[in-house]
């Protein structure tokens, strides 16, 4: 089975919808005049508020449109929410669900990520799951038990296999530190299994992103681990030349 790869911008929430603008032309600019793998697929997950724009600018583009967030019921009185069909009309592929910062400053529970997970696939968006540990639970040993937990919790009774997981040690995310390709591909591997349960051959195939701290100097290594299939780039894709140089480190 040929491996497929996906690297995904997560821009969190910097750049107004001007600033986005100047990033995303460049971007298409550079993947238009580059050398990337077929293997390859590239999306960014701009603010809401620069998604309208995005989708215009992205047209005709190989670069898909993702959403950081999304609310699990498609319309109602949930003051400040986005639904479903609200992304799927702008042009949205793919949505981030259950990040970690979602999980601990927005207290967002393994329930809400199931029902978030069922809301977006519903409405043929792809879900991107996010699932980690903090450093305390790596050092006590609770890492895979706390990833398991939350990948079993949110997709239990999911059989839709439009689905993307990203592990992101948390105690890696924003701090420059970086799990060592061993370190990475050891938990990817144990996630690769859970999914081989629950969808069978078709699990070997998904995509399992690497999200913690990927830079142009590591995403080679990283990318050559066998159950690593991208990644989730937070930092370094607000800048245009460092996240195209992680695309071109899929060989």
């Amino acid at each position: 089975m040929d491996k497929k790869y996906l690297i995904v911008g997560n821009w969190k929430m910097n750049g107004t919808p001007s600033q986005s603008s100047v990033l995303i032309e460049e971007l298409v600019q550079r993947v238009n005049g580059g050398h990337f793998s077929e293997k390859l697929s590239l999306a960014i997950c701009p603010p809401f508020t620069s998604l309208e724009r995005a989708a215009s600018l992205l047209k005709n583009s190989p670069i898909a449109l993702g959403a950081q967030n999304l609310y699990c019921e498609p319309e109602g009185a949930f003051t400040g929410e986005i639904s479903p069909p609200m992304l799927r009309d702008l042009g949205v592929g793919y949505v981030i669900i259950g990040h970690s910062e979602r999980r601990s400053i927005f207290q967002e529970s393994n329930g809400l990520i199931h029902r978030k997970i069922k809301a977006a696939q519903e409405h043929r968006l792809t879900p991107i799951l996010c699932v980690g540990e903090t450093l305390a639970e790596r050092e006590s040993g609770q890492a895979e038990s706390v990833i398991g937990g939350q990948i079993r919790s949110a997709l239990e009774g999911i059989g839709d296999r439009n689905l993307v997981i990203a592990y992101e040690p948390v105690w890696a995310i924003g701090t420059g530190k970086t799990a060592t390709p061993e370190m990475a591909q050891e938990i990817h591997a144990f996630i690769r299994n859970l999914l081989e349960q629950q969808f069978s051959k078709e699990g070997l195939a998904m995509h399992i992103l690497y999200g913690g701290s990927m830079k142009p100097n590591n995403a080679a290594e990283l990318l050559r681990q066998p159950d690593i299939n991208g990644g989730l780039i937070g930092g370094a894709s607000l800048v245009a030349g460092d996240f195209m140089a992680i695309g071109q480190a899929v060989e």
